[in-house]
């Protein structure tokens, strides 16, 4: 997603056009109230997600995207604006209740962008709804997310029961592999992401092996991996432990090709993994830059970058709930607002089934190159 492109739109132009977008399928231009700030409700939304620690990039890339979409909107509503609050969870599920109890509690907060791991989603999401304040993570994968008949859960991507697969088939139509070695780290993302995959490969998977998250020392994981004959590895689990992972098998002479996922795309990865990185296939439901170059010329101005994985899934799921907002929704009314919602966003049509998962899906495969993340096009 670090690719870098010529921008054919000026910046101006772009900022116009960004703010046009998600206009079609209704009128939610509106203000919230006519009365100016006097009548404003003040109201705010939630970014949820690790913006420290280790898995702290994959939150402040959606942060930047929700960030930028914050921005438009208070640009338009000057009068009303509405704010950002951060409830940073490091990654960990064991922080999450109380977090979301904090966001519970402050009823100036309308909606949430996130949780965004599948892990602390699991953990807050049952009080998210008991409460029934809305969440639409941009990032959260883990596909029994919206078994639980949460009314309140909205994703704004596709799950692992689409990227599983993607992934299976590009391991076995495009890397040609028929030797596959599967590895996890027993979390509830890189877990259930693992399972599909090797559902999906069935006997040409010829080995398995569970980490633990922290983990450093893969010693006995190479030494399996190396021994099985292995043409290609498929890991389900996040960058801290995929860098170290990968170089120590390259130290010990595996020469084969590493396949990881969502989690694992992000710069952080190749700065710690250095050479060992390159030709690393990373699967993602996340569009390239280019599918959207108005938001990421948008992005770009303010960052001075182009946008990483989930920011534009950030913008979206902030100007769903920014949208709901200006239409005079609060706490309580947003629930079916966000049901109803059917507008094009930056990343794809903005719309969900009845279960909360999105309707428009797409899985893209990357590939690192030159230490940097590029495009290999989706997976079809």
């Amino acid at each position: 997603m670090r690719s870098t492109l010529k921008f054919a739109v000026p910046l101006a132009v772009a900022a116009l056009a960004l703010g046009a977008c998600g206009t079609k399928g209704g009128d939610s231009a509106a203000p919230a109230a006519s009365g100016g700030a006097a009548a404003c409700g003040n109201y705010k939304i939630g970014m949820f997600g690790a913006l420290t620690g280790p898995n702290a990039n994959l939150g402040i890339y959606i942060q930047n995207g929700v960030n930028l979409a914050l921005d438009d909107y208070n640009k338009k509503h000057a009068d009303c604006k509405v704010t950002l609050e951060n409830y940073d969870s490091q990654g960990d599920p064991t922080q999450a209740p109380a977090l979301a109890k904090k966001a519970i509690d402050d009823k100036k907060v309308v909606g949430i962008v996130g949780p965004a791991f599948s892990g602390e989603s699991k953990a807050a999401d049952p009080a998210f709804n008991e409460a029934g304040l809305v969440t639409i993570t941009p990032s959260a994968t883990n596909p029994a997310l919206a078994d639980n008949g949460w009314k309140t859960f909205f994703r704004a991507l596709g799950n692992d029961a689409t990227q599983g697969p993607a992934a299976a088939k590009y391991i076995k139509d495009t890397l040609k592999s028929t030797k596959t070695f599967v590895i996890d780290d027993a979390s509830e993302y890189g877990k259930g992401l693992a399972d599909i995959v090797r559902k999906d490969l069935g006997s040409q998977v010829i080995g398995n092996d569970t980490i633990q998250q922290k983990q450093t020392d893969f010693s006995a994981s190479v030494t399996k991996v190396t021994s099985s004959g292995a043409d290609a590895l498929f890991f389900g689990g996040y960058s801290p432990e995929a860098a170290p992972m990968i170089k120590q098998l390259r130290d010990a002479g595996w020469k084969g090709t590493f396949v990881v996922a969502d989690g694992v795309k992000d710069q952080s990865y190749i700065d710690n993994a250095k050479d060992a990185a390159e030709g690393t296939i990373i699967t993602c439901p996340c569009v390239p830059p280019d599918v959207a170059p108005d938001f990421q010329a948008a992005y770009k101005a303010k960052y001075n970058e182009d946008p990483n994985t989930y920011s534009g899934e950030g913008y979206d799921s902030a100007t769903i709930l920014l949208d709901g907002i200006a239409a005079g929704k609060d706490r309580a009314s947003m629930v079916d607002f966000v049901k109803a919602y059917d507008k094009k966003g930056v990343t794809k049509q903005l719309k969900f089934d009845d279960k909360g998962e999105s309707a428009d899906i797409k899985v893209f495969a990357y590939k690192v190159e030159g230490g940097k993340i590029v495009s290999a096009g989706e997976i079809k």
